[in-house]
């Protein structure tokens, strides 16, 4: 009987047909969940003009689902380890699918908000995990690629919102948008078909032999037996894991994680949410108003993806102050009077190191931390920066119902990405771990013992 470390097995897999799987599925996924999030702002304008909202009443019902993101985070992260990361994903997936249908049918602000709130459970419950799932899976040197490349889903979702809102909302109304999700209801059973289970779940659950022949489809050459054991070794702190990401010389850099992470999702959410109407405001009509959102999204993607490549050649520290140098830089100039073309690079520039910065900011986090603490340090800075997720859209309502001149607007938008840089400045450039901290390493003969 061999006891076997399934992480050099993980790490070490040549990039095959298994992870191809699981990278489509879990993007796929993604492209939905950022579709259904996104799809407020596209709606946004009309939903002003039909129900008479305020500039407040529509960032209050705008932060909704934000709320709910925040919840279901907290409760179908845990509910994954005890159940499963698939069953988990099809839950979630069912509820912002289902929820999201039924809010083309909502015939005022009351029932779309607990719509929007209830979707926003099964959003924000899908993406730790099948980020999870897809980092779980992926090979070492690709790891933060492949997770930036499934990320990206999220902007080709709000691409897909903005770009079917041009086309839908003035032949069939706006309710015609949210009647598109109910596409993942109906992949579902490829999905459950398709997604591997959580090796970890598995291991967790006394399933080895399945996660044996899970390791045999991840890595070819591993052969397998029906009397091995599998771990996954994850280190250990002497501390209580949210104690010990202020330990061993990391409280400024805990600290400012969190204050990146505010506001960046501040900027995003905000942004997401007001855009077509602050263009709408500027005279543009609502198509072209809604382009800048397509755009805004598809900036995103360069900026997840070529950030990423840069980061790997370079450190993440560093592309990530650039980039919220740039954020800042952008945004602010997104006010005045430009010439359409510029205005479309400005938008583009301002998606990519926003909505880009937030999924390198993931990465770094992951790195930063030890594998014994790394779990609660994502999920604190990703449950801090929630907050910020939330008073992005209320603050863009107040500053419409201030209304001020447009380039304040953008110019109080800007501000939290000249923060977020400064934050990221004073963040080590690497962390001080413990020896007992750090799973144990994987060594080649290990390595060359396992897949004989």
């Amino acid at each position: 009987m061999r006891n076997i470390d399934v992480h050099p097995i993980i790490d070490n897999a040549k990039f095959n047909r298994f992870h191809w799987t699981v990278l489509f599925w879990c993007s796929l996924i993604i492209i939905f969940d950022g579709y259904d999030l996104v799809i407020y702002g596209v709606v946004l304008p009309v939903l002003m003009q039909e129900w008479g909202l305020t500039p407040m009443q529509a960032g209050t019902l705008g932060s909704y689902a934000l709320f709910g993101m925040m919840f279901g985070a907290l409760i179908f992260g845990p509910m994954s380890d005890r159940y499963g990361r698939k069953r988990v994903i099809a839950i979630c997936v069912v509820l912002f699918s289902f929820f999201t249908v039924l809010n083309g049918f909502a015939r005022n602000a009351t029932e779309f908000g607990l719509c929007r709130f209830i979707a926003g459970l099964g959003i924000g419950g899908v993406m730790p995990n099948v980020v999870a799932l897809m980092t779980e899976y992926s090979p070492k040197k690709v790891r933060t690629t492949l997770v930036a490349i499934m990320f990206s889903g999220y902007s080709v979702g709000g691409m897909l919102s903005a770009g079917l809102g041009i086309y839908l909302i003035p032949q069939f109304g706006w309710s015609s948008v949210f009647f598109v999700a109910v596409i993942p209801l109906l992949l579902l059973p490829l999905v459950l078909r398709s997604l591997p289970e959580s090796i970890g779940y598995l291991l967790h659950a006394k399933r080895d032999a399945e996660a044996g022949i899970m390791l045999s489809r991840l890595e070819p050459s591993f052969r397998t037996s029906p009397s091995d054991r599998y771990s996954m070794p994850t280190g250990k702190t002497a501390h209580v894991s949210l104690v010990a990401l202020f330990k061993e010389r990391r409280a400024l850099s805990t600290l400012m994680f969190w204050v990146a992470f505010f506001m960046c999702l501040l900027m995003v959410y905000a942004l997401a949410s007001w855009l077509p109407k602050l263009m709408t405001q500027a005279g543009y009509g609502l198509g072209s108003s809604l382009s800048f959102l397509l755009v805004l999204n598809f900036g995103a993607i360069f900026g997840a993806i070529g950030g990423g490549y840069i980061a790997d050649r370079l450190h993440l520290k560093t592309v990530l102050v650039v980039f919220f140098v740039i954020a800042a830089f952008s945004i602010s100039l997104l006010g005045y009077k430009s010439p359409t073309p510029v205005l479309y690079l400005l938008v583009a520039a301002a998606g990519a190191t926003t909505i880009g910065s937030q999924i390198l900011l993931y990465a770094f986090v992951a790195q930063f931390y030890p594998m014994a603490i790394r779990s609660t340090g994502i999920g604190w800075a990703s449950g801090v920066g929630r907050t910020g997720a939330i008073v992005g859209p209320i603050l863009g309502g107040t500053l419409m119902a201030m209304a001020m001149p447009l380039q304040y607007n953008f110019m109080v938008f800007a501000i939290p990405g000249a923060i977020a840089a400064i934050a990221i400045a004073l963040v080590a450039r690497s962390a001080a771990h413990a020896p007992s901290e750090e799973a144990p390493l994987a060594y080649a003969a290990e390595i060359a013992a396992v897949t004989d």
